[in-house]
């Protein structure tokens, strides 16, 4: 029995148990008959070896979630549409959206509308100056309020020799239109590893404003998402981490990606909003709230989304959608200004994100030379 008992308790260890270290035929010998001699010492050594691995090799858990999982909350093709809060009475009796250029639509292909999402008002919805948060959490709105508009949590030093900010992207791969057009195709991904029209182009545009302001800024442009989707936020997590122990004076770091807001007929629809007579891709901030200590200084990062989100408002009047405050995780616990920001969707032309990372890097910049 005590040999049967440790083989049921070694099979629960799974693939876990042999992804430890390689052994050779010797070892692998030698252990197996500890196993029939002595099955709890044999169980309790492969518990060491594991621990031992994990500590050296592996990347810290960043969360026990199945990245490929929808409802997981590491997706950023949510929210859906019908999640985020309703149009303005006059695009709602148009149906809420607008085909922009007019023209017939070619066989095959999905119409591709454009909207312009408000910010909320009533329960649930939290003002941040000129803007609002989303509260999707159990925390009461006042307690929400209460933490927001506060000072930040970290103090941006200006023209620093040490880096400040590092902008980098979980899926770098996300990508846009690149024409402006009234359809689109439903078999095209919206990925591309060409750094030139995914997410490190906007990325790069957010950061040359940060450094033409003065804030020390560090981009990366991993291709987390590639050539395997799954595992992308455990890849940035290994990134995040390896620059902050190089870099320890880095305050901030901004995961930057794409929304993708989608019907279920097909039809993808575009957030924008006319800023200065150009089209910009409307941009949304998520911050992640604590479940069980994954995330214990998720206040501070509340606050810096909140400042943030207002300066946006307060500059660019429309650029921004409410910040999405909810139960997410994507790695925001690895410093106090840690956020994720989608600039636009799958549907916003690239030159539409663009123009919207250099609103959004100016609107950064003036935050922190505030303090």
């Amino acid at each position: 029995m005590p040999v049967l008992a440790g083989l049921l308790t070694l099979a629960t260890l799974g693939s876990t148990a042999f992804a430890a270290p390689s052994f050779s035929l010797p070892q692998a010998a030698a252990y197996f008959s500890s196993i029939l001699c002595a099955p709890n010492a044999a169980l309790a050594a492969t518990r060491r070896v594991l621990d031992d691995a994990m500590d050296e090799d592996a990347v810290p858990a960043a969360q026990p979630i199945d990245e490929d999982d929808p409802e997981a909350g590491f997706w950023t093709v949510g929210p859906t549409e019908e999640e985020m809060l309703p149009q303005s009475e006059a695009q709602s009796a148009s149906s809420g959206a607008s085909s922009v250029p007019d023209g017939p639509i070619p066989d095959g292909m999905a119409p591709l509308l454009e909207s312009h999402y408000e910010q909320g008002a009533g329960a649930g919805y939290v003002s941040s100056g000129a803007a609002t948060v989303r509260n999707s959490t159990d925390l009461p709105d006042s307690e929400v309020a209460a933490e927001m508009m506060q000072t930040l949590p970290f103090q941006v030093e200006l023209n620093s020799a040490e880096p400040q900010v590092l902008i980098m992207h979980t899926h770098t791969t996300e990508t846009y239109e690149l024409e402006e057009k009234n359809w689109c195709d439903p078999a095209f991904s919206a990925r591309s590893t060409d750094l030139s029209v995914n997410m490190a182009a906007v990325g790069a545009e957010m950061a040359a404003q940060l450094n033409a302001a003065g804030v020390n800024t560090l981009h990366d442009t991993t291709l987390h998402d590639y050539p395997s989707y799954n595992g992308s936020y455990a890849k940035s997590n290994a990134t995040v981490r390896s620059y902050l122990e190089r870099y320890p004076s880095i305050k901030v770091v901004l995961d930057v990606h794409r929304d993708a807001i989608q019907r279920d007929d097909g039809t993808r629809v575009k957030p924008v909003a006319d800023i200065g007579g150009m089209k910009a891709a409307q941009v949304m901030i998520i911050c992640g709230a604590d479940v069980d200590g994954n995330l214990p200084n998720f206040k501070q990062n509340l606050r810096f989304a909140s400042r943030w989100q207002d300066k946006m408002e307060s500059m660019f009047p429309g650029l921004t959608r409410p910040v999405l405050f909810d139960y997410r995780y994507y790695n925001q616990d690895l410093t106090t200004g840690s956020l994720l920001i989608e600039m636009g969707g799958h549907a916003n032309t690239l030159e539409e994100a663009k123009y919207s990372g250099r609103l959004v890097g100016q609107a950064l910049a003036a935050l922190f030379a505030e303090g």
